[in-house]
């Protein structure tokens, strides 16, 4: 059988309100987040690590990961007994995403200081076309840019999944840096699917946000990133060179 797809899989989630009529002044920025997965170790370790994070915490490996849910201890997360017993799971949860491999590429709208030439842009569409671009580094540099490559987004209502289809054709259709068509394909995915790469999407991309917003503040959840982001120099620079590279912010 010929190989018609790509050794990796690529799960999407944002943070922030994409809108710029209104703008929170606690969170002025829009983050989408690209998490890239090689498929035989996204089969192997992290989806089994996550079920029994579940497993251990809630009896059951239904419930859905959702970090303002669980910031707020909202439905299956209120649970929690204490304070020492909440920062035990979230510990744990960081400790499962620093130790499994993925590849982060993200890209934030910093929306208060956007000139009224980008306003023009939808922050989303714009942030959409950057991480493909990224991703399609990534697929070069893996000799996999003659395979197929599914990138799955969570879904966000009719009007807005139609939109997102049509813009990422466009970008596929060579709407792109560099003009040619790239292959990937998307999937948009129900909320209440339960994938684990969607989940572990979600909890990546509001720590991504408060970093561009405060670079100097101390962040446990950022630092675990940092080490994911693609960056220059390969694996002899993880942690470093990520900036404008694996992670790309404007203006």
């Amino acid at each position: 059988m010929n190989k018609k797809y790509s050794d990796f899989i690529v799960y999407v989630d944002e943070s922030g309100d994409h809108s710029l009529q209104s703008i929170d002044r606690n969170y002025p920025v829009f983050v989408l987040a690209f998490c890239i997965f090689y498929k035989q170790h996204y089969l192997s370790h992290v989806v089994p690590k996550l079920q029994k994070l579940k497993f251990d915490y809630f009896g059951h490996d239904l419930v859905i990961l959702h970090e303002h849910e669980i910031i707020k201890e909202k439905g299956d997360f209120n649970i929690f007994t204490s304070r020492s017993d909440k920062d035990l799971f979230l510990n744990q949860l960081s400790e499962l995403i620093n130790n499994v491999n993925f590849i982060l590429a993200a890209c934030v709208i910093e929306k208060h200081k956007l000139s009224s030439q980008m306003q023009e842009n939808n922050p989303y569409h714009f942030s959409l076309k950057h991480c493909l671009e990224t991703l399609y580094d990534f697929i070069c540099e893996k000799n996999q840019a003659n395979l197929t490559t599914f990138v799955a987004v969570e879904s966000r209502g009719k009007k807005e999944d139609r939109e997102l289809e049509l813009e990422f054709l466009k970008i596929c259709h060579g709407e792109n840096k560099f003009q040619k068509p790239l292959p990937f394909k998307i999937k948009i995915v129900s909320k209440s699917s339960n994938s684990t790469g969607l989940q572990l999407a979600d909890l990546v991309a509001r720590p991504i946000g408060r970093y561009i917003l405060n670079p100097q503040q101390a962040s446990r959840a950022f630092d675990v990133l940092k080490n994911k982001f693609y960056c220059e120099g390969g694996r002899c620079s993880v942690g470093e060179q990520f900036d404008q590279k694996g992670l790309k912010h404007f203006p």
